[in-house]
């Protein structure tokens, strides 16, 4: 029978699909310069991350998305055959569920088991023990860990956590006691330069800045409300663009990765052009999975990163250490949250 937590997980998976997809997005508001002419070739882009301790073969990664029911057994089995075959990373959905249920831990390590060599990314909440962390990543082998933090969607989220002052200790705690990178990621709200600072005071050397613009938690905890209640949060938060252009100014101190409403591979070459050294996907490759199929989700992220290459080749740009000097334009809104916020 599946139990309350179990439910939650699948009914998660089911809202994020029924989710219709963003067509408007910050990324818009801002534009590449065009040059005529290239001085090189498509094979001549490397999209390789500046970082080696993830030792990640592209910049491209599955993001967390699922695990902790029967149903999302076979969501992360195909998730993982996707990641092995187009050699990218991927992270699994909390993993709190099998912390507390050894009976549903094969939703997680299933994973492993289809990607036995690949980067597979453990995922734990703010809230957890440094004992339970480093469970986490015994249970699936982990070659990094993802600690969450996800403020909004607890508050609306009916059965939620509503204590968060010790997120900051715990953090500290877990990067100190595990012996693998600790990325701390947002779940689609953004960060801010000051929620940075914080992490990087407490020993943080990458965080996920997962804006909003891709998979919206609000809305799927508002549903789950008896009366919906809270959709008027719906729209809180920074999105991608703009967290990026907060963590600007800490790039030197902090490892960034992004992820949230990345729709395409010009979303992902403006992200890595703002400051990000990795870009993360989710709803995406989690929707074309349920639609088509392991296969057609492989050619999928093969294609992805074939035109990213092509718009490297466009803005001349070998790697992203060139991509940095490729000349963009905001629109007036973007340029007036840098003024105001002296960015």
């Amino acid at each position: 029978m599946t139990n309350k937590r179990e439910q939650r997980k699948n009914e998660h998976v089911r809202l994020a699909l029924a989710q219709s997809d963003t067509l408007q997005s910050d990324f818009d508001r801002i534009q590449f310069v065009h040059h005529a002419i290239p001085e090189m070739d498509v094979d001549e882009v490397t999209l390789l991350p500046n970082f080696k301790a993830l030792h990640m073969s592209h910049v491209l990664y599955i993001n967390a998305m699922t695990g902790g029911s029967e149903w999302t057994v076979k969501t992360n089995e195909q998730l993982a055959q996707v990641a092995k075959a187009t050699q990218i990373p991927m992270a699994v959905g909390s993993m709190h569920a099998a912390l507390k249920n050894p009976a549903v831990r094969h939703s997680y390590a299933v994973a492993r088991e289809q990607y036995p060599e690949g980067q597979i990314w453990a995922n734990v909440s703010a809230d957890v023990t440094l004992e339970e962390a480093q469970a986490a990543i015994e249970m699936i082998h982990a070659n990094a860990l993802q600690i969450h933090v996800n403020a909004p969607q607890e508050l609306v989220m009916p059965e939620g956590n509503r204590q968060f002052k010790h997120w900051l200790t715990r953090i500290s705690e877990i990067i100190k006691g595990v012996e693998v990178p600790v990325i701390v990621k947002e779940v689609g709200f953004g960060m801010s330069y000051d929620t940075i600072q914080q992490l990087i005071d407490v020993g943080v050397s990458y965080v996920d800045i997962s804006g909003h613009g891709g998979t919206n938690f609000i809305s799927i905890e508002n549903e789950r409300r008896q009366f919906k209640d809270m959709g008027y949060l719906k729209d809180w938060g920074q999105s991608t663009v703009v967290s990026l252009l907060e963590a600007r100014n800490l790039s030197s101190r902090v490892h960034v990765l992004a992820s949230g409403g990345i729709r395409h591979p010009l979303d992902a070459i403006k992200a890595l052009r703002l400051g990000a050294e990795a870009v993360g996907m989710s709803r995406p490759i989690l929707k074309m999975l349920h639609e088509e199929g392991v296969e057609a989700t492989i050619e999928y992220v093969e294609d992805f990163k074939t035109q990213m290459a092509y718009i490297m080749t466009l803005l001349n740009a070998k790697n992203i250490t060139e991509l940095r000097q490729a000349a963009i334009v905001f629109d007036p809104h973007l340029k007036n949250w840098i003024q105001q916020r002296q960015l």
